[in-house]
């Protein structure tokens, strides 16, 4: 192994980390940091690695976000990040995951502009000062100031919360799974925020909500009627942790993962299901 593949299979799991944040897509996250190698392989050795590394991957993230808006303007349907899921007993893979890895808040990412999405997760998530943004993303100290306060501006009010007691928000999605498989509509309903937001992503490949379903009465009959499809097509629920948060792998007799369920839970009740079908985006798992 030559020592820029050595040095390179080391940060690959930090420029995964701002790829991933960056595009919400594992596949483009991938197709980034390949990119990002053959860039190293092709620049003097530089001084501090990681700094490269950073630099490469999050600037080749901003171009890509660029020419991404007008892929995502024209996606059939509403468009989800690709989900990221760890075994439900890893616990130190679990303990990476935080909620700024939530599908929740990826897709509030989605509001801010390349430049501001980029100041605004080196700042806020990866803990990176100012000057070293300034370098990375070619703009003065202060413009990262300003896109970042920006930035915090655009989603503060839509930042979502989270349940902070982990046993608790383990405990209500057992419940949320023993109500889907009785097909329990009462007890449904009664984990479901008076607000709750069904969203669904088949990407104009497979059927999916065509646009988001709203309301606790709307939502537990909604769920409920996609579950009765799954239990004719001899479908199952597995838990699993998407993102950081609890959720559901759908899988059918042979094996094969066609949906990925992850909850948002706050405030003792779920907030969001996000129902993952594109197959495209569930390729990795």
């Amino acid at each position: 192994m030559t020592g820029v593949t050595a040095q390179f299979a080391s940060l690959r799991p930090l420029m995964f980390k701002i790829a991933y944040r960056m595009t919400g897509s594992v596949a483009d996250a991938e197709d980034l940091i390949q990119d990002a190698f053959l860039k190293m392989m092709s620049a003097p050795a530089p001084d501090n690695p990681e700094a490269f590394a950073t630099t490469v991957t999050t600037r080749l993230a901003i171009d890509h976000l660029r020419s991404a808006r007008v892929r995502r303007e024209e996606y059939v349907g509403e468009w989800l990040p690709t989900p990221l899921i760890t075994a439900d007993d890893d616990p130190a893979a679990t303990a990476e995951l935080h909620d700024e890895l939530s599908l929740a808040f990826l897709l509030v990412l989605e509001r801010l502009s390349p430049t501001e999405r980029a100041a605004f997760l080196l700042r806020e998530v990866f803990g990176y000062s100012y000057s070293d943004i300034a370098v990375i993303i070619e703009h003065s100290v202060e413009s990262c100031r300003q896109l970042v306060t920006r930035g915090r501006a655009r989603i503060a009010d839509d930042r979502p919360r989270f349940e902070v007691d982990v046993k608790h928000r383990n405990d209500l999605a057992a419940s949320f799974l023993a109500a889907c498989r009785d097909g329990d509509l009462t007890a449904l309903e009664r984990m479901l925020a008076e607000d709750v937001v069904f969203h669904g992503d088949g990407g104009g490949k497979v059927q999916a909500v065509a646009r988001p379903v709203h309301g606790r009465v709307q939502v537990a009959r909604f769920i409920l009627g996609i579950m009765r499809q799954g239990t004719k097509q001899g479908g199952r629920l597995d838990p699993v942790v998407v993102n950081g948060q609890p959720g559901f792998r759908a899988v059918l007799p042979d094996g094969a993962t066609v949906a990925v369920l992850a909850l948002q839970i706050a405030d003792g009740h779920i907030q969001d299901v996000f129902n993952q079908l594109n197959p495209d985006k569930l390729l990795h798992i």
